[in-house]
């Protein structure tokens, strides 16, 4: 069998355009592989410096925002907790300060109450001192009205 040249029109190529085709193919892949591919890996691996940079500055910064706000919680906590203490105490100075004050009226009001029954009792003894006299003439004069005839007053009145 002989091997017969395909005949495909204009799409036959001759050798010196094959040659042409196949230097100009070298030079394309020269061109990209140790031209543009090269530069292209640079660009790339600097992107990937650079993203993976920014990633850890974003860790850092996100670390670092956690112990402010670790410590800022643990400031609130113990302002919280100072403010229940300082309210605690201002409950019971309040509770001291309400029995003092209910002590001093307590007091008072004893003392009041004992001046009272002391003057109500020197009041009640000089009455009676000073009715004694006419109690006697008084009785006398109604004992001798019940028993209809009139009974001696008592002596020196």
């Amino acid at each position: 069998m002989k091997l017969l040249p395909m005949n495909v029109g204009p799409l036959n190529p001759t050798v010196p355009d094959l040659l042409i085709g196949f230097v100009l193919f070298l030079f394309c892949f020269w061109m990209m592989a140790g031209v543009l591919l090269p530069r292209i890996k640079r660009t790339l691996e600097q992107r990937e410096a650079l993203t993976t940079g920014r990633s850890r500055e974003a860790e850092a910064i996100l670390s670092e925002a956690a112990e402010v706000r670790a410590r800022y919680e643990a400031e609130l906590a113990g302002a919280r907790h100072e403010a229940a203490r300082i309210r605690q105490q201002a409950k019971e100075e309040g509770a001291a300060a309400i029995a003092a004050a209910r002590a001093e009226g307590n007091r008072e009001r004893d003392e009041i109450l004992a001046a009272g029954t002391a003057q109500i009792a020197a009041a009640r003894v000089a009455a009676e001192a000073e009715l004694r006299p006419y109690a006697e003439e008084l009785a006398a004069e109604l004992a001798g009205r019940i028993l209809g005839e009139p009974l001696p007053t008592p002596a020196g009145r």
